[in-house]
């Protein structure tokens, strides 16, 4: 049975202030839009909205939107913002879903088992991309593309092509970009602190050292002076 969300149509003018009294009563902001109806102001509980978002299926998860005691569509959160220092949900936008058009949407890449490569040789498994995008209908997105990397050997990579296909969803990243690959540990690069430190000493010995060496050019100057006649 899918979750249901139940959402109070707000009315009057929709500004920051009237925004900010719905924060107050502890409901959030949100608009329902898409699939040709005009977008709807709403408030939902937070509650709910957190509970989908860290939810197995995540933002990808469906539910049914009920205004008023009617469910009015199907959704998913396509969009949400966060009060920067408590990370509280300040706004949400929900859009309209029709199960039977395809749909864009990022999926997490979730990498199973130890690598040759750090087993036997030591190295480091980096995964660059952690979020592949696919097109599919919206009842065939996954959860989670997992992939099992206990086969890379060292310098060895995991590619898009290599990521499991089917004929339910299609992959949009480059089929040869690098989803993982096992390199060497790296000495650390200097800290930014570090290299103006550095910086600021080596113009330190140089200043230090000018005073001599202009005190010697001029010795020098001096001695190549042939001396006055009596």
């Amino acid at each position: 049975m899918p979750e249901v969300v139940i959402a109070k149509a707000r009315e009057g003018k929709f500004n920051k202030n009237a925004a900010r009294r719905v924060r107050v009563a502890g409901k959030i902001p949100a608009v329902l839009y898409g699939s040709g109806f005009d977008p709807v102001a709403v408030e939902v509980d937070p509650k709910q909205i957190s509970r989908i978002l860290f939810s197995e299926t995540g933002h990808n998860t469906i539910f049914d939107v009920e205004i008023g005691g009617k469910t009015e569509a199907k959704a998913m959160i396509v969009d949400w913002q966060r009060e920067p220092i408590n990370d509280r949900l300040i706004h949400i936008d929900l859009k309209r879903i029709a199960l039977d058009k395809l749909l864009r949407v990022k999926v997490r890449v979730k990498l199973l088992g130890i690598p040759l490569g750090v087993k036997n040789s030591g190295g480091i498994l980096d995964q660059v991309m952690r979020e592949v995008e696919i097109e599919c209908l919206p009842a065939n997105i996954p959860n989670q593309i997992a992939v099992d990397v206990s086969g890379l050997e060292m310098y060895g990579v995991l590619r898009v092509a290599d990521l499991p296909h089917s004929d339910a969803i299609t992959f949009l990243n480059a089929e040869d970009a690098t989803v993982a690959h096992v390199v060497s540990i790296r000495e650390e690069a200097p800290t930014a602190a570090e290299t103006e430190a550095a910086a600021v000493a080596a113009a330190t010995a140089a200043t230090a050292a000018e005073p001599d060496v202009a005190k010697k050019g001029k010795t020098d100057d001096a001695a190549k002076k042939p001396e006055a006649k009596k």
